[in-house]
């Protein structure tokens, strides 16, 4: 966490928590969801449906993007969030926490969509084909782009994959897809 938040929520401790404005999509992309967003719909998209209109608008500066990165952390609950100054802003998830880049062989190298290297502790096939990781920074899926790459090490016995139901996940894993939908339960 930057030391500039550090001094933020020492300075301001009881800013209130914010919810739905900030989404992370299975690509590591992040969308700001205004009111007009929000009322759309769900930021996930359910089984066969689209959530477009959910989505918000795509951040494309990068500074804020590196910003956001930075400080962005979970919570006991599995809430992830990113802490902008004292203010929590909770994440909405389209699948997982972390989305991962797989690096070519022979290192198979993991980052997280946040550029921080992550080790491989154990590999997650869902029932749809897609493949998640385990690592020591948490869990998350791997990157459309890079299934090539996490197709080698598999290939190579590098990592073995158990296989889950994707609805499954959330709870085996520790993290919330929808901490504003679990906010208003």
């Amino acid at each position: 966490m930057d030391d500039i938040v550090r001094q933020a929520i020492a300075k301001w401790p009881n800013v209130p928590d914010c919810f739905g404005w900030l989404g992370l999509d299975a690509r590591g992309n992040w969308y700001m969801r205004d009111d007009q967003a929000q009322a759309a719909g769900s930021f996930a998209a359910q089984e066969g449906g689209s959530n477009a209109g959910a989505r918000g608008s795509l951040l494309k500066h990068a500074k804020l993007i590196d910003f956001i990165q930075r400080n962005y952390e979970s919570d006991a609950s599995g809430r992830w969030f990113f802490q902008n100054g004292p203010q929590r802003v909770y994440v909405e998830l389209e699948a997982t926490p972390f989305i991962w880049r797989v690096d070519a062989a022979p290192g198979f190298a993991v980052a997280a969509h946040t550029g921080q290297p992550a080790h491989v502790q154990r590999c997650v096939l869902d029932q749809q084909g897609r493949l998640y990781l385990q690592t020591d920074l948490g869990f998350g899926l791997v990157h459309t782009q890079d299934m090539l790459h996490a197709a080698d090490a598999l290939e190579q016995g590098l990592w073995m994959p158990e296989e889950f139901k994707a609805a499954d996940l959330p709870a085996r894993f520790a993290y919330v897809r929808s901490p504003q939908l679990l906010q208003k339960q």
